[in-house]
């Protein structure tokens, strides 16, 4: 059984910065690209950061873009979700997703966009910023 658990959001001020973490189990880590969405109140979910499997390609979107740094430890099954200068309008509740490869030169650098390529979801961390 495949497990995501996300950990590390909280409510913070405007401007501060928090790390939301993201650990694996059930599977094999180090071939998943992972990627971190959000879902505001009233609002679709969206995708915020992805990491390929090797960690050598990433993918934000533009409201995080130079705010937020995606990151990932193998060695820990844990991805990371590092957010910098927070806003009000990064308040969300933030989930976790996983997206199995099959290792190649091709898929090493995949950073999939849609939540409909993520076979495995975590339960979601509610960040809440205050301005």
């Amino acid at each position: 059984q495949v497990q995501l658990v996300e950990s590390g959001g909280r409510l913070v001020q405007a401007g501060e910065s928090l790390r939301l973490s993201c650990t694996v189990s059930g599977r094999t880590f180090s071939n998943c690209a992972m990627a971190w969405f959000r879902q505001a109140p009233g609002k679709e979910r969206t995708i915020v950061a992805v990491i390929s499997w090797s960690g050598r390609s990433t993918y934000y979107s533009d409201s995080v873009k130079g705010r937020f740094s995606i990151s990932r430890d193998n060695a820990e099954n844990t991805v990371y979700l590092q957010m910098n200068r927070l806003k009000a309008e990064d308040t969300a509740i933030y989930y976790c997703a996983a997206d199995p490869k099959t290792p190649s030169f091709a898929t090493s650098i995949e950073t999939p966009r849609s939540d409909h390529e993520y076979d495995y979801w975590g339960q979601g961390t509610q960040v809440t910023v205050s301005s």
